[in-house]
């Protein structure tokens, strides 16, 4: 019994981190294969978990504990999507400098439409994700999770995990202004330069004729800049598994 409680709690953590875990969460991953793999995730560590004894607890305890391991994985699982997040941001802020904000598409990897720009980022993070092994490394960094924070334990929410957790999610704003910061120079530059072609040329309406100059020099930097991007990308991925693990320890040991 205490071996199968423990089983059900890792997988309770690891099915709530499966439902924002990047690319794993997308609607075009049924269902079913994320239980299998939270099942099998499961299976695979719960005999390194020390087992959880049960037996003098009434029912509402066990609720709790389940409840709480719920919520872990839902706060690791929402770290290791910040990047997508981020990259959401950041193509909303491209599109609207060269003027593709209109035109927005379904996007698997997003709840819901987007714009052009942030599907083809998200596309480039999920690419360089797998590629990188990097979803290997945030499920190995869940396994070692469990040194800090074991099953069944309660958490302790003090200063600097909220301090942590606050910071890495004002990050995600620095790091979209950071990705989009090619884009924003070359529409400042556009801007000033029909600003002063206004002058010279006041009968014409030079700003009606910037949009195709604003979305053809926009295209060509995005192209130019996605090596950039890559490079800003893989950074970010590569400490998403020690990021994981830093907070759990605040969450849990401290």
């Amino acid at each position: 019994m205490p071996d199968l409680f423990t089983w059900m709690l890792v997988f309770i953590r690891v099915s709530a981190m499966l439902m924002l875990f990047p690319v794993f969460s997308i609607t075009n991953v049924p269902v079913q294969v994320r239980v299998a793999l939270g099942a099998l995730t499961a299976f695979l560590i719960a005999p390194m978990v020390p087992a959880l004894d049960v037996s003098g607890a009434d029912l509402w305890k066990i609720v709790g504990v389940m409840s709480l391991e719920a919520c872990y994985g839902l706060l690791l699982g929402f770290l290791s999507k910040l990047l997508f997040f981020a990259l959401e941001i950041a193509g909303a802020i491209m599109s609207a400098e060269i003027g593709l904000n209109m035109p927005s598409s379904i996007n698997p990897l997003s709840a819901g439409q987007t714009t052009e720009a942030a599907t083809l980022l998200q596309y480039l993070a999920a690419v360089l994700f797998l590629t990188l092994n990097i979803h290997h490394g945030l499920l190995a960094a869940f396994q070692r999770s469990y040194a800090f924070l074991p099953a069944g334990g309660l958490a302790r929410l003090r200063e600097p995990l909220l301090q942590d957790v606050i910071g890495r999610t004002g990050h995600m704003f620095w790091f979209a202004l950071q990705v989009s910061a090619p884009l924003l120079a070359i529409s400042f530059i556009i801007t000033l330069m029909f600003a002063v072609l206004s002058r010279a040329v006041p009968q014409m309406n030079v700003f009606s004729e910037s949009f195709t100059v604003r979305i053809l020099v926009g295209l060509t930097v995005f192209a130019f800049t996605c090596e950039l991007f890559a490079q800003h990308i893989a950074n970010f991925l590569h400490r998403l598994p020690e990021d994981l693990l830093r907070v759990t320890q605040l969450l849990g040991k401290g």
